[in-house]
């Protein structure tokens, strides 16, 4: 297992995970490759790339009122294969809409491509419930 790609990775993640907590939306939505996709427990389908989850991400905010308030990663394992890597962690995410403020805990797996520019790019997200316990 290369250290500096682990160490690369552990990098992209970082900056993904802080954009997503503070709020920075475009490096948040920059992190990931265009033609990226994503799972989510939390919607009936796949979403087949980056705008289709943003677009999503701002029906949040228009109908909800949806924001991040916090979000912290912990029990990360990354798991380098070449070009690819996965990014594993749980994590707990405070949200605030309309109705108030709560705190989601949550199991998330990053897939992240090398690029040909050398940066590590998100290309899949799947993101599933946890017990706040586990």
């Amino acid at each position: 297992m290369s250290t500096t790609t682990v160490q690369e990775v552990r990098t992209a993640a970082d900056a993904l995970i802080a954009a997503f907590a503070e709020g920075r939306l475009d490096d948040y939505f920059g992190a990931f490759a265009p033609d990226a996709t994503f799972v989510f427990h939390t919607t009936p389908r796949r979403l087949g790339s980056t705008a289709e989850y943003r677009a999503l991400w701002q029906q949040w905010v228009d109908q909800d009122g949806f924001r991040i308030l916090g979000c912290t990663s912990s029990a990360q394992l990354i798991q380098p294969f070449g070009d690819t890597a996965v990014f594993s962690h749980d994590v707990e995410t405070r949200v605030a809409t309309h109705t108030g403020e709560e705190t989601v805990h949550e199991r998330e797996t990053i897939v992240f491509r090398r690029a040909g520019n050398g940066r590590w790019l998100a290309v899949h997200e799947h993101l599933s419930a946890r017990t706040a316990a586990a």
